[in-house]
C-alpha cells in the first residue's frame, strides 16, 4: 500500500495528489493507494482517500505501508521515520500556490543533505520513477544511521562495555 498525506495546511497541494491519481488510472501504480487530501480541491478518482484522517487511521497508515508520500512538513515526514520507513517528500512550492513561501523546498534540501534519510521530488514529473526506484533509494539512503538515539544508543554501549573490562 501506498500512503499520501498532505497534511492540514490550508492551501490545496492538487499537483501531487492528480499526480499520483494519474499513475493509478495509467497503471503506473499497481498497488492500493490511501490518500489524505487535507484542504486540497481535487478529489481523487482512482485512489481512497480523506479528507482528514483520525490519528489513529493516520498511524495505522504509516505503519502499513510500503511507500509513504508526504509533503515537506516535518511532522509528516518525521512520522514517517518513526516507522522507520525513508519517505519521498514533495515539498510544497509558492510558485503553484501551494504555500506562501518556498520554505518546505529549503528544509527537505537541508534534512537530504544533513541527514540523508529522505527522498526528495522537486519537479512532479519525476514522482512515477522514484517509485518505480522506491526500493533501490531506500537501499542508498542512511535510515535511521544519524539519529540521535542511535549515537547515543552506541555510546552508551561503549560506556557499559568499558565498564564491564575494568571488573
Amino acid at each position: 500500500m501506498i500512503f499520501v498525506t498532505v497534511g492540514t495546511h490550508e492551501q490545496p497541494f492538487n499537483r501531487l495528489i492528480k499526480e499520483v491519481d494519474r499513475l493509478v488510472a495509467d497503471g503506473k501504480i499497481k498497488e492500493k493507494v490511501v490518500i489524505q487530501t487535507g484542504f486540497s480541491t481535487y478529489n481523487p478518482e482512482h485512489c481512497e482517500w480523506h479528507k482528514m484522517m483520525s490519528f489513529n487511521e493516520m498511524q495505522t497508515a504509516y505503519q502499513t505501508a510500503r511507500i509513504i508520500i508526504t509533503h515537506g512538513g516535518p511532522s509528516s515526514f518525521l512520522e514517517a521515520l518513526q516507522y522507520g520507513k525513508v519517505p519521498i517528500v514533495v515539498p510544497r512550492q509558492v510558485e503553484f500556490n501551494e504555500h506562501i513561501n518556498n520554505h518546505q523546498v529549503d528544509f527537505v534540501k537541508l534534512i537530504d543533505k544533513k541527514m540523508n534519510n529522505i527522498i526528495p521530488v522537486y519537479d512532479i514529473q519525476n514522482l512515477e520513477s522514484t517509485i518505480i526506484k522506491y526500493d533501490s533509494f531506500f537501499k542508498q539512503k542512511n535510515e535511521k544511521e544519524n539519529s540521535n538515539n542511535k549515537q547515543f544508543n552506541q555510546r552508551f554501549e561503549s560506556i557499559i562495555e568499558g565498564l564491564f573490562k575494568y571488573k
